[in-house]
């Protein structure tokens, strides 16, 4: 009898070695590495002894009718807009998120709308029972739907209860890490369990046209739980993200081949579920103080949705060796090319102060467009000389000084003349920028232009000697 063979699965990350160590070779865990058969584990696919010769497949022209609408929308427009415009038909989605951020909400609140269009949804619970599920409907008004519930774990149940039903629009998996599978051999919520699961879920929605959503933990560093091959079988991944002191949510999107991956749904958390929020600019700017000097309003985009956000800085002097540098919202390493170029191009000593920076709100910018505003806060803290309470900023600085222009900066524009701004700071060359109707547009082409239009009008009123004004 041939030696049945073994393989060490990290479940962590999924790496799989020949033996059993203490730590990870690869994502540098400890005492993650389980061992599993090879016929079950990753890699291993079906048993060797049933293998069969291949049957010819018919092959379908690119070109054809499509019997039915290739999307079916929740009627949660925000929810909507992270998908691209809705849910593709036979397409699994995995939503991932910290534990009560409110992902069962949004979908409980989803699969009603579907529900009250004439869709027909299951919504399968292995973490809570029946009972538990329909007390969450009823907060959210949604008890008076047609939501078929099923709380089961076995993943071969479940596609076989799918099976004797009319095929469902949309299927909600709620969550991943308590599915297993006889297929495998190991425990709930390992690798191998999570990979069989999700595999047989995309196989169903493909062969099916049934749209699945799967609900994913996510580790300790913000990233789902499980292996990463999960997320490249999958046709979109979005992040449920929030932060606990605040209200508000955010669906991003980070993977989706039907639409864009840079769309965000912005959520309002309160008694009665999840309120859309039509306005985020409003939201993020709803308790700004204008007269206070180190706050700078942005003018940013989320793909197709320009976003306006209060850049707060702090500029103070240390009596630390190495000053101080605390970033939140923000990339600290644009942070520092931003102060070594204040430094080098325009004379603002920054070396003996400690420099705190804030994107109010719990709003987090992962483009480049921000750093003139955050220039302009940081002149502002340093000068004490409030910025116009009326003006937006938006431009990328280089290392030499120059400020480039960005895209979409007619959009920004026009959402800031929407929310009564009346002037806008952004770089010269800017395509489509226009002019702001009731307002000015200042164009300026390097960054010791912004240092003086900020701080050039305390010069002998107490300006800080930090400042090289003659730079």
């Amino acid at each position: 009898m041939a030696k049945q063979k073994l393989s060490f699965v990290c479940q962590n990350c999924g790496n799989v070695t020949t033996r059993w160590q203490g730590k990870c070779e690869a994502c540098g865990e400890w005492n993650t590495i389980v061992e599993e058969n090879v016929a079950g584990g990753i890699g291993g696919g079906p048993q060797r002894g049933s293998l069969r010769k291949g049957k010819p497949v018919a092959l379908m022209p690119l070109s054809g009718e499509m019997e039915e609408a290739p999307r079916i929308h929740t009627g949660i427009a925000e929810f909507d807009r992270a998908t691209g415009g809705g849910i593709v038909r036979g397409s699994a989605i995995l939503i991932g998120g910290d534990p009560g951020i409110g992902k069962s909400t949004l979908l409980m609140q989803s699969a009603a709308g579907l529900a009250r269009a004439g869709h027909k949804v299951v919504y399968v619970s292995g973490e809570e029972a029946v009972a538990q599920v329909r007390l969450r409907a009823q907060r959210l008004r949604a008890a008076d739907t047609d939501v078929q519930l099923m709380a089961e774990t076995n993943v071969e149940d479940i596609l076989a209860t799918l099976a004797q039903e009319r095929r469902p629009d949309l299927v909600i998996i709620d969550s991943i890490q308590t599915l297993w599978s006889d297929m495998a051999d190991s425990a709930p919520g390992t690798v191998t369990q999570v990979r069989q699961g999700v595999q047989s879920l995309v196989r169903y929605a493909k062969a099916s046209g049934a749209a699945v959503i799967l609900v994913g933990h996510v580790t300790k560093d913000g990233q789902i739980a499980g292996p990463r091959v999960v997320e490249h079988m999958v046709d979109a991944v979005l992040y449920f993200e929030g932060e606990g002191g605040h209200h508000f949510r955010i669906l991003r999107t980070v993977k989706n081949r039907f639409g864009p991956t840079d769309e965000i749904g912005v959520f309002e958390m309160g008694d009665a579920g999840l309120r859309e929020v039509q306005n985020p600019s409003e939201l993020f700017l709803g308790e700004r103080n204008g007269k206070a000097p180190g706050a700078a309003v942005f003018a940013g985009m989320e793909g197709t949705r320009p976003v306006l956000v209060e850049i707060q800085a702090l500029v103070a002097p240390t009596s630390l060796g190495t000053p101080r540098r605390a970033i939140v919202g923000w990339d600290s390493a644009r942070l520092a090319m931003v102060l070594a170029v204040l430094e080098a191009h325009c004379g603002v000593r920054l070396g003996q102060h400690d420099v705190y920076l804030n994107v109010a709100g719990g709003y987090r910018i992962s483009e480049p467009a921000a750093d003139l505003a955050v220039a302009a806060a940081l002149v502002s803290s340093l000068s004490g000389m409030a910025l116009p309470s009326d003006c937006v900023y938006f431009g990328e600085i280089s290392l030499s000084g120059a400020v480039r222009p960005v895209a979409h900066a007619g959009q920004r524009i026009k959402e800031a003349e929407k929310l009564g701004f009346a002037q806008a700071v952004l770089p010269e060359l800017s395509k489509d920028a226009g002019r702001m109707r009731d307002g000015l547009t200042h164009e300026i082409e390097t960054l010791p232009h912004l240092v003086a239009q900020v701080a050039g009008s305390g010069r002998g009123r107490g300006a800080p000697e930090a400042i090289d004004y003659d730079s």
